[in-house]
């Protein structure tokens, strides 16, 4: 299965530091999914246009049935992930961003402030998380049920969960 994960950090693209959100992608997908995983990835900073072509090029062109975003989901000006997400999909899945608001708040207070969302472009699901580790450790795994319920409607396949 192939998954593309976009990590969204002007500091990051600029080598400021370590991508470590993408990595914890990875590492949550591969702990739960008996597939083998073909990854595509790219860190980019926070700029719209280049969100959305990756976005493009992933559904379009690479044909990735699982496309995870991480960062640029918070109200600041540069947080600008879910804008492009939505200009880009044909269908928007909101469940996913109320899900992971809900269970966040239970945590982090100030959670209702990810403008985080979902959904599809042809046979690709886009999912936004936030940018903190933390934050993808909790939120990720809440969403294995819808994922693979979506991808076997979007692909007509349905991804093996490991036991």
């Amino acid at each position: 299965m192939k998954i593309a994960r976009i990590t969204l950090s002007d500091r990051a693209a600029e080598g400021i530091y370590e991508d470590l959100s993408g990595p914890e992608i990875e590492r949550i997908v591969q702990a739960l999914f008996d597939e083998p995983l073909e990854w595509r990835r790219v860190v980019l900073p926070d700029e719209q246009q280049l969100i959305e072509q990756a976005l493009r090029n992933f559904a379009d062109l690479e044909h990735c049935p699982l496309i995870i975003t991480t960062g640029g989901t918070g109200p600041s000006a540069r947080d600008v992930t879910p804008q492009a997400t939505r200009n880009v999909l044909e269908k928007e899945l909101p469940g996913f961003g109320e899900l992971m608001r809900m269970r966040s708040y239970e945590k982090v207070k100030t959670a209702i402030l990810s403008c985080a969302t979902a959904g599809v472009r042809a046979q690709s699901l886009i999912i936004n998380l936030p940018g903190r580790p933390t934050s993808i450790s909790e939120c990720l795994p809440l969403f294995v049920p819808a994922i693979c319920e979506a991808l076997e409607h979007l692909t007509g396949f349905r991804p093996r969960l490991k036991e």
